[in-house]
């Protein structure tokens, strides 16, 4: 069984959310990364774009798909995942860690609380 930590937030497609000192950080969960096979590209959006939740703000190309990323709450990009323009393995080492892909100063800071938590991410993926 994949990992899910507990502190983070998660939703339907797989991204996970980190609340930080007024930001939210986000990236996809071992489990998707797991289903996606070996990730060879990542497509993120720049520094000062505007996201609206639940609409594309990039994609994770690998081996076998192109896969959309969906934005977890609506904001504006304040930091991007530099690192895996040239290292897109990341997501696939370290989903939690190394391989979050983009900071993000939310519009509505309670959008996060509407997402799920690890429990009911886990009772998602495990069917």
């Amino acid at each position: 069984m994949t990992t899910t930590p507990k502190e983070l937030r998660y939703t339907k497609e797989h991204e996970w959310v980190k609340t930080e000192d007024g930001t939210v950080r986000i990236g996809i969960t071992a489990f998707a990364q797991s289903e996606l096979g070996d990730i060879v590209f990542v497509e993120l959006p720049e520094v000062g774009d505007e996201l609206k939740a639940n609409e594309p703000f990039g994609s994770v190309e690998s081996v076998k798909t192109v896969s959309e990323l969906y934005a977890p709450i609506s904001g504006k990009v304040v930091e991007v995942n530099e690192d895996l323009s040239d290292n897109p393995e990341y997501v696939n080492e370290s989903p939690f860690e190394k391989a979050w892909m983009i900071v993000v100063e939310p519009t509505n800071s309670s959008d996060v609380e509407g997402l799920m938590s690890a429990e009911e991410y886990e009772s998602l993926i495990n069917g």
